[in-house]
């Protein structure tokens, strides 16, 4: 697969200033690139500097950003080309020579790639046929070190800590933080085996596999009550949730020693930190290479168990849910169950509505790249999901607008998923019977389960890292994922006593599922 990269900022638009905010933080890279030059014991480093900054900018100049509409639209950026065929779309590049040195392998002209960006390929190869050699070396060189520079010596991490802080106005990690990090980053499944050992039980992964299930038979339900998708697309949506894969806790290798070491088959030496890095990188690299040949293996694992996160994947239809995020405050076997749906139950039906948003929704129940809507159901879905656009397009922070459009799959599935846990409490209340209160509480259950979603997102953001969120996060601001969501969703306004037409409860609210 083949797709635009280059950039060291993370979002395009930072390169090209264009307002207060991208001048501060593009004047911060520049200090930051020629502070690291220095170290390196470059010469001209002012030039030098400019040099890799302006081929940046022409980069970024060529950069679809992630939120354009063409970049959203993922059937349409989706191309198998042969090398051949690739070759000659970028006469300037040599792809077949690279990716043999790469894959140690002889690739025929008719080896079949995914290009995902075919307009800013063709304007690369022309990019660096027009850029001296000299700059194009010194960026490539740039590239390895500013990825490499938070495991050097102390001078360039402080580099790294006064643009981070610039742009997010962070305080630098204790050294101890550090290494715990790199170990999590470098070791995170022989971590998890520690951690799941510890805090997370047989019995727990039971219980929130039920609780899993719980919720997946409340969106088959609200499938068969949809007014507005026809039976050809109900079929398919639920053939997609019937075969939705789940993985929830940890892998099972975890449970055995020595398939934990099978994963870490690499040099580690006490006193050789910068080298036992660059080994964990290599080894790393290595495991994907040999993977050009087999099958997709769907029982991987992108995140170690201790991870504080949760994902789905459309290409593999598969949502993963680590230990590290079925604790407290978000889960616990001993807690209420209303903050049990409240808090875990909304995040499980947030990634079980990705499925169905505007990226998900456009692979099949096997992964593959399939429209399986009709056209008729599909505009109707558009509909839908346009109300919300235009709902988060008016939310504002420090004089930014969230942009909707930008946040939408994100937006549908918080909606989704607070809306699929709710109802899913309602049904354990229906089998079990009412939840006692709680001492000294003067809210109800329904309350607390709303208190529990909203807790989730409780977090307090300084002003550049909320304009860097707005910039480059698919998430809306916290504030907004909370109010957005249970402001369309008349349980919340029943729950709190909201009068009809008040801001809680608006009289017309956006709903897709």
């Amino acid at each position: 697969q083949i797709d635009q990269d280059g950039l060291t900022l993370p979002e395009r638009t930072l390169y090209l200033a264009q307002d207060e905010e991208s001048e501060k933080i593009l004047a911060a890279y520049r200090v930051f690139m020629e502070r690291l030059l220095s170290l390196l014991g470059a010469e001209a480093v002012e030039q030098k500097a400019q040099e890799i900054l302006q081929l940046e900018q022409r980069l970024a100049n060529i950069t679809v950003s992630e939120y354009d509409d063409l970049r959203r639209d993922v059937s349409s950026v989706y191309n198998k080309v042969t090398l051949g065929q690739l070759q000659k779309i970028t006469p300037h590049l040599r792809w077949k020579w690279l990716l043999d040195q790469i894959f140690q392998e002889d690739f025929s002209e008719d080896e079949e790639v995914v290009l995902l960006a075919t307009d800013y390929m063709q304007q690369v190869s022309q990019l660096i046929r027009s850029t001296p050699r000299r700059i194009l070396h010194n960026y490539l060189v740039w590239r390895v070190v500013v990825v490499l520079s938070e495991h050097l010596s102390p001078p360039f991490r402080e580099a790294l800590h006064e643009l981070a802080r610039e742009m997010e106005t962070n305080k630098p990690q204790e050294l101890a933080r550090v290494c715990l990090g790199q170990a999590n980053r470098h070791f995170g499944m022989a971590l998890g085996a520690l951690f799941v050992h510890e805090h997370f039980s047989a019995a727990s992964k039971a219980k929130v596999q039920q609780l899993v299930e719980d919720i997946k038979y409340i969106l088959g339900q609200r499938l068969e009550e949809l007014d507005w998708m026809d039976a050809e697309t109900k079929a398919a949506a639920r053939a997609k949730l019937q075969y939705m894969m789940v993985m929830v806790g940890y892998p099972d290798f975890l449970l055995k020693p020595e398939a934990v070491d099978k994963e870490y088959e690499f040099e580690v030496h006490e006193k050789t930190y910068f080298k036992n890095i660059l080994n964990s990188i290599r080894f790393s690299i290595q495991l994907s290479v040999k993977k050009i040949r087999q099958e997709v293996d769907k029982s991987t694992w992108l995140l170690p168990p201790q991870a504080l996160n949760a994902y789905y994947l459309p290409n593999k239809n598969q949502m993963v849910f680590p230990a590290g995020i079925l604790q407290p405050t978000l889960y616990d076997p001993d807690f209420p169950q209303s903050l049990n749906y409240g808090g875990i139950g909304t995040i499980i039906g947030h990634e079980l509505t990705h499925g169905y948003d505007d990226w998900g929704g456009h692979y099949d129940r096997s992964g593959n790249l399939l429209h399986w809507w009709t056209e008729a159901s599909y505009s109707r879905f558009l509909r839908k999901a346009e109300c919300i656009v235009h709902l988060y397009d008016n939310f504002t922070v420090y004089n930014q607008r969230v942009n909707g459009k930008h946040t939408l799959g994100e937006n549908i599935a918080d909606m989704g998923g607070l809306k699929l846990a709710y109802y899913a409490y309602q049904k354990w209340v229906r089998e079990h019977g009412p939840e006692h209160p709680l001492h000294r509480l003067k809210y109800t259950h329904n309350q607390l389960f709303f208190i529990a979603f909203a807790q989730n997102w409780c977090i307090k953001r300084r002003s550049q890292s909320i304009y860097l969120q707005v910039l480059t996060d698919k998430h809306a601001p916290e504030h907004y994922r909370v109010l957005g969501s249970v402001s369309q969703f008349e349980e919340f306004g029943r729950a709190f006593h909201c009068p009809k037409d008040s801001p809680m409860n608006p009289a017309h609210k956006c709903s897709v599922w």
